[in-house]
């Protein structure tokens, strides 16, 4: 039976793969034919912030959790 925690750890695990294949691994093999992963691969600024823009933001939300219930409880 999947939860929701099946299913966050397989996107998990699906985005690992893909940042990694247009971070690490694309320069080691061929293009994939998928637009939007060659598109990603071939760019040499703006793959960084479309990959690291998801776990940026969820930092910002746990710090920003963490102050608040700092501000709370003081």
């Amino acid at each position: 039976m999947l939860n929701i925690g099946h299913i966050i750890t397989a996107l998990t695990a699906a985005f690992f793969v893909v940042a990694s294949y247009v971070i690490l691994f694309n320069t080691f093999l061929p293009l994939s034919g998928v637009y939007a992963l060659d598109v990603l691969a071939q760019d040499t600024h703006y793959k960084y912030f479309a990959l690291f823009i998801i776990p940026m933001g969820a930092y910002f939300v746990i710090a920003n959790w963490v102050g608040w219930q700092y501000y709370q409880n003081s």
